[in-house]
């Protein structure tokens, strides 16, 4: 009998159907973020980031061209099982053209569903508000100056057609996510001001109507960023509320709240109100500082509630993060494999029946049995996955990535 024979008939003591838990896995598309790539410096040349956002670290082997990007790529997917999709910011356009981003149109990224399309992967969307002349005061669809305001609404507009766009060429319904820097390092004389503008905006950039089937449009909030430390405009509250009444899905950054806060206890709240989810998974430490995601214990609880609410096919799951101070590659394939992992650990504990003892107040039981859990042979049912979708099993992928960096990444 093989070691996944063996766990196989461990989990089915406690009711659990492995096989189905392996299908279900496989259904589950992440969305993996191509900035952890190039430590999100884009196509465009143009410096620095800038907006609260800073990428640590001089890690050799970053990619500089969309070429070298897309074959990064690549190599990750190849150790990551099952089929994903890409998620991309406005500022990867491959385009020999000078064309600012109020203006870019979905001929501009075709290189990218070409690449998709060969693959079988999806893509999402991301406009890009920050590291740009004018996002220079951290201040776009709320900025006091109207003309600041149409070139950054005109650049959510072109965005939503863009990922329309990528949804209905690849068949894969494609995510427009919104999030702005803006805001105020010190405490400002007016809240209400900026957070009228910014609404006004929103109204703009969403008065197209676009083909819903393919579009799903989101709102990214966020507690505070780097010289946004006393005011943030777009708020978890005033994104949550703008959401909720304006037909778009509030997407949940787990980087982006406060660090006593569990973004975990949000998922069923959200999954009640709303049709869909979005969440960006990060591994905020102290303070939303993008470190890849590992199998910790409130990534665990993330996807138990997503399993627990039967939710694997209304929340939208992307990853987002950018370490510049570790090997990039091994950085996604850890980040992806761990976001899978943690949906396969949920998938494995008979949630029905500890939701019964719950009903009857059996609490005891209940934390006995999931302290049990936590010792099942679980990493060989992960095996298993791997096996089925053609990708290494447990750290036999580290060695392709050192590889990788020899005969590749060293010669950048």
């Amino acid at each position: 009998m093989t070691r996944f024979e063996t766990a196989k008939g461990l989990y089915a003591d406690y009711d659990v159907d492995v096989e189905t838990a392996l299908t279900l896995l496989s259904g589950v598309r992440l969305s993996m973020q191509c900035w952890q790539g190039d430590d999100v410096t884009g196509f465009e040349n143009r410096g620095s980031l800038s907006g609260g956002i800073a990428a640590t670290g001089s890690y050799p082997g970053k990619a500089r061209n969309y070429a070298e990007l897309m074959a990064d790529i690549d190599k990750a997917l190849s150790l990551i099982p099952g089929k994903h999709k890409i998620s991309l910011h406005a500022s990867y356009a491959v385009t020999t053209e000078k064309v600012d981003r109020d203006a870019l149109e979905p001929r501009h990224f075709s290189a990218w569903v070409d690449f998709a399309k060969e693959r079988g992967l999806g893509l999402d969307f991301n406009p890009t508000f920050f590291s740009h002349p004018k996002a220079a005061d951290n201040l776009t669809l709320s900025h006091p100056d109207p003309s600041i305001r149409r070139f950054w609404i005109d650049h959510g507009k072109a965005s939503r057609r863009i990922a329309e766009y990528f949804g209905k060429t690849l068949k894969v319904p494609a995510l427009n996510n919104i999030w702005v820097p803006d805001g105020y390092k010190d405490i400002p004389a007016d809240r209400y001001g900026p957070r009228a503008r910014l609404k006004a905006s929103l109204d703009e950039v969403f008065s197209e109507k676009l083909d819903k089937e393919w579009l799903i449009d989101s709102l990214e909030g966020k507690v505070f960023g780097l010289g946004l430390e006393s005011c943030t405009v777009g708020s978890h509250e005033f994104y949550m509320n703008y959401a909720a009444k304006n037909g778009v899905l509030c997407l949940l950054d787990t980087g982006h709240f406060h660090c006593a806060e569990f973004v975990s206890d949000k998922v069923p709240t959200f999954l009640l109100f709303y049709d869909k989810l979005a969440l960006h998974v990060s591994r905020p430490v102290r303070w939303d500082s993008d470190h890849v995601v590992i199998f910790d214990d409130e990534l665990k609880e993330i996807a138990k509630e997503i399993v627990r609410c039967n939710a694997l096919n209304r929340v939208l799951i992307g990853l987002d993060f950018f370490d510049a101070s570790i090997n990039r590659i091994a950085a996604w394939v850890t980040g992806m494999r761990s976001m899978q992992k943690a949906l396969l650990y949920a998938l494995l504990i008979p949630y029905q029946k500890l939701a019964a003892m719950q009903e009857k107040g059996d609490f005891t039981q209940i934390m006995v049995l999931m302290e049990e859990f936590k010792f099942l042979p679980f990493a060989d049912i992960w095996d298993q996955f791997c096996l089925i979708h053609n990708a290494p099993i447990r750290d036999t992928w580290f060695d392709l990535v050192k590889e990788y960096e020899r005969t590749v990444l060293a010669g950048r």
